[in-house]
């Protein structure tokens, strides 16, 4: 099948990523049923009426001695939005995670494209495995902006006379570049989302040491603060046991 593409699109930048919370089954409370199934059996259903808080206790003892499962029993649903190369770093999370993403065979991609923010640092210095990344000059900066929107200005263009030519979309898409931004549903539970964030992610809580990419840990910061709020004692408990998935 040929495209007709569009032709009023035109290149868009951002240094930003998108994070939606669409929809969730996850609480506390959740946790706390899960696990005393093991010693109350169908009494266990008594904690869906009971205030979570007061069991708080149980939630940190999970944590702290790994009883990961019943961390399991909950569901969260987000719509993000990121560069293509942060998706494909995302997707190495397998257990625990289901993805459905935007394709480039069946609709015409929107040339919405990632440029590095001032604020994200730009140089690396070191040796692989020991290296740090600092801030960029002004030229720098600069510079980068400029040869990122030159090159996806000419692949968006390029991708448009292949489709306007007839060519299929799933062949014009392989010169679009992994800059450009993607959309994708993904969804998870607890306890794959806090080893998610424990690798994906640097906080000065952490036991384990974590050198993510930082357009990464934007999308993971975003989806933290969201179970922040689903969940605020297993977030809690989580940060007090060194930010290690159970």
């Amino acid at each position: 099948m040929s495209d007709t593409p569009a032709e009023d699109l035109k290149p868009s930048f951002r240094s930003d990523v998108t994070v939606e919370l669409v929809k969730h089954s996850a609480a506390d409370s959740d946790v706390l049923w899960a696990a005393r199934v093991s010693t109350a059996g169908e009494q266990s259903l008594e904690e869906l009426r009971k205030d979570p808080e007061r069991s708080k206790g149980l939630i940190n003892y999970l944590m702290r001695d790994r009883h990961g499962s019943p961390f399991e029993h909950n569901s969260m649903t987000f719509f993000i939005s990121a560069p293509i190369f942060v998706f494909r770093e995302f997707m190495r999370h397998r257990v625990g995670w289901s993805y459905n993403e935007e394709s480039g065979r069946y609709r015409e991609l929107q040339p919405v494209f990632y440029i590095p923010g001032p604020e994200r640092k730009l140089v690396q210095e070191g040796r692989p495995g020991k290296y740090v990344f600092v801030d960029g000059t002004e030229e720098q900066y600069k510079t980068t902006g400029a040869a990122m929107e030159e090159a996806y200005i000419q692949a968006y263009e390029r991708y448009q006379e292949m489709l306007a030519a007839g060519v299929a979309r799933e062949v014009a898409r392989a010169v679009l570049p992994v800059g450009l931004f993607s959309s994708m549903y993904a969804t998870c539970n607890a306890r794959s989302l806090m080893h998610f964030l424990g690798l994906r992610t640097q906080h000065e809580l952490a036991k384990v040491p974590s050198f993510p990419q930082r357009e990464i840990e934007m999308v993971g910061e975003k989806m933290e603060e969201h179970w922040s709020r689903l969940m605020p004692l297993s977030y809690d408990a989580f940060n007090k046991n060194g930010r290690v998935a159970p």
